[in-house]
């Protein structure tokens, strides 16, 4: 849209099933979203419009809602399922608050789909080989690259906490300061565009597949999450002897209860799979922990006043305002039921059936669909719709044969 029109207040439509497309480009069929696919109006937020520091030409970027013609949000957005969860809270008198942590590789630009992803040549003339994880010198070889994208951040506001290499080749995370949960969504995506952006410009790659290489960690996007009162922000997980409450066991119970159902919605691509099956501090579980890495849903060690429970389930992949959605409104089912968990665990464990979760998009999607829980919670429209969409792209994936099954299959009787 030009400047002009968007300072005269022009509407801006977009047919309704734009919200269902696939990562491919099709869409599921329209019954899915009206038969008539009509329009949404996409209304700017007036807190996130950008001035987009990377491009030479003016430009500028609006976070907008997706709304019904009629003024209600749509309910195949997954920003507006996100506002409608954090209102539930509100309802109660609580407001969540998350942090969301987000890894991605950094890749020399990748031509050839066939070939795997390479490190970048550094300014040192080399690759790197994988031995930099928390290094203060490792990404030195990629420092223009990372002052431009310290830079553009903060022409955008976004506030970072910690920056670090992760413990894959050319693998990085940074994680966001914490607040409110649809802030921290926006600032999750904002990011990710910021340095896919960037990295063009520094003929680099940047990806946020959630296993882009083989026998190397993927990429995760943990939410941490706490509830806090609305009017005193004092964190209902911990009483005043800073003990944890019976709202903080209740929260755990529902994120035990729901992330089996609501694994497709963490994990959103047949890529996710690969992460969640070669675990590599990747659990793929729905047990939980005081500040183990390998349970699903771990309790890092902290002060009464910062206790939250940390979901680890969610890729980098993820879309961030419905992973968030997802987590949180497990929570407050959780909450409003009051659901007990099972007991913690602690050190090497193996995970009972009851709290295995799905090891395959097909089988996250069947549990998906069957799922009341994720229907009552997010509509019946929202949960067909995805599936129909999702199941797209799974059966595009199954429309080709791969390297692996020409080399090692082909010469079998």
């Amino acid at each position: 849209m030009t400047a002009e029109g968007f300072l005269e207040g022009r509407r801006l439509q977009m047919a309704r099933g734009v919200l269902l497309q696939c990562i491919m480009g099709g869409y599921p069929p329209a019954r899915f979203y009206g038969s008539d696919d009509g329009d949404l109006a996409l209304n700017a937020d007036p807190k996130h419009i950008y001035r987009l520091p990377w491009s030479k030409q003016p430009r500028a970027l609006a976070i907008c809602d997706a709304d019904e013609l009629t003024g209600e949000s749509s309910r195949l957005s997954t920003r507006g399922q996100l506002k409608a969860v954090i209102a539930r809270y509100a309802a109660r008198g609580l407001a969540p608050v998350v942090a969301t942590e987000l890894e991605f590789f950094v890749f020399a630009p990748n031509t050839d789909p066939t070939q795997p992803f390479l490190p970048p040549v550094g300014l040192d003339g080399r690759r790197e080989q994988g031995h930099s994880a928390f290094s203060v010198s490792s990404n030195n070889g990629l420092r223009p690259f990372f002052s431009e994208v310290y830079e553009c951040m903060a022409a955008l506001g976004l506030p970072r906490d910690t920056f670090m290499h992760e413990m894959g080749v050319s693998q990085f995370e940074i994680n966001l300061l914490h607040g409110d949960p649809l802030l921290l969504a926006d600032q999750t995506f904002l990011f990710k565009h910021l340095l896919k952006e960037v990295a063009l410009k520094h003929d680099l790659t940047v990806v946020c597949m959630a296993k882009p290489l083989a026998h190397t960690p993927g990429s995760s996007m943990h939410i941490h999450q706490s509830i806090v009162e609305s009017g005193t922000g004092r964190n209902v997980f911990s009483d005043d002897a800073g003990q944890p409450t019976a709202t903080f066991r209740h929260f755990i119970g529902g994120q035990q209860a729901g992330m089996a159902d609501f694994t497709a919605l963490f994990a959103p691509n047949v890529n996710s799979y690969q992460r969640l099956c070669h675990p590599y501090a990747s659990p793929n579980n729905a047990c939980w922990s005081h500040d183990n890495r390998a349970a699903g849903l771990r309790i890092p060690a902290s002060a009464p006043v910062a206790r939250r429970v940390e979901n680890r389930l969610p890729g980098a992949d993820a879309n961030p305002y419905l992973a968030i959605a997802a987590s949180l409104a497990a929570g407050l089912h959780g909450i409003e039921h009051q659901l007990e968990p099972t007991p913690a665990i602690q050190g090497e464990f193996e995970v009972p059936d009851s709290l295995s979760l799905p090891c395959t998009l097909h089988a996250a999607l069947e549990r998906l669909k069957r799922s009341q829980l994720a229907k009552e919670l997010f509509g019946k429209e929202f949960i067909e719709g995805y599936v129909a969409s999702k199941t797209m792209e799974l059966t595009s994936f199954f429309d080709e044969i791969t390297p692996w099954e020409r080399r090692v299959l082909a010469a079998q009787a």
